[in-house]
């Protein structure tokens, strides 16, 4: 039964983690190094992150520097820059690459907004299916006498916690992203 509540338990943790880190990558703005996190260099025939090859810095609130330790890869990683779905031209001046946010509009605020939204809806949606498939489990254990049908009021009880406390998480994320969104 253990097993049960911590395999439930760190699935919820795994999607909540997995929302903030969306969250993280959200182009909001404002300089963040985080929107370079899924670009791939192809440095030596291998695809290595942007952050294991350069110097990664905000500058300023809306202006991201990359400065690579090797300046023969300054092309490359400006080449994977316009390659990806950033939506921001890199501009290189030989020894550094510069990322400008741009201001958000009130529109795409709203949209932003809604995205957020929306991906905290589908953690949600995650979360309660991890919640369905712990009960399931919890009464294929009662049915095979496994445990009691107490224990199993008591599985539910403390799987629907579980929820609880992780749909409160994936809430207050979504309300800190929306917060910020709209203040810039």
């Amino acid at each position: 039964m253990e097993t049960l509540f911590a395999n439930t338990k760190e699935k919820m943790e795994k999607t909540v983690n997995a929302l903030k880190r969306e969250y993280s990558q959200l182009k909001a703005g404002r300089a963040n190094a985080n929107v370079l996190d899924r670009i791939r260099v192809d440095y030596y025939g291998t695809p290595t992150p942007i952050n294991q090859m350069a110097a990664v810095s905000v500058a300023e609130a809306r202006i991201l520097n990359i400065q690579p330790w090797d300046k023969s890869t300054l092309q490359a990683i400006e080449k994977a820059i316009q390659a990806s779905d950033i939506g921001i031209n890199p501009q290189n001046d030989g020894t550094t690459i510069r990322l400008i946010f741009p201001q958000l509009t009130e529109e795409s605020r709203k949209e932003l907004s809604k995205n957020v939204r929306t991906m905290a809806e589908s953690a949600r949606v995650a979360i309660r299916s991890t919640r369905r498939d712990a009960i399931e489990k919890a009464k294929k254990m009662e049915k095979a006498s496994e445990i009691t049908e107490d224990d199993l009021k008591d599985a539910e009880e403390e799987i629907q916690d579980y929820t609880d406390k992780y749909v409160k998480e994936i809430d207050k994320a979504a309300e800190e992203k929306e917060k910020e969104i709209m203040s810039i």
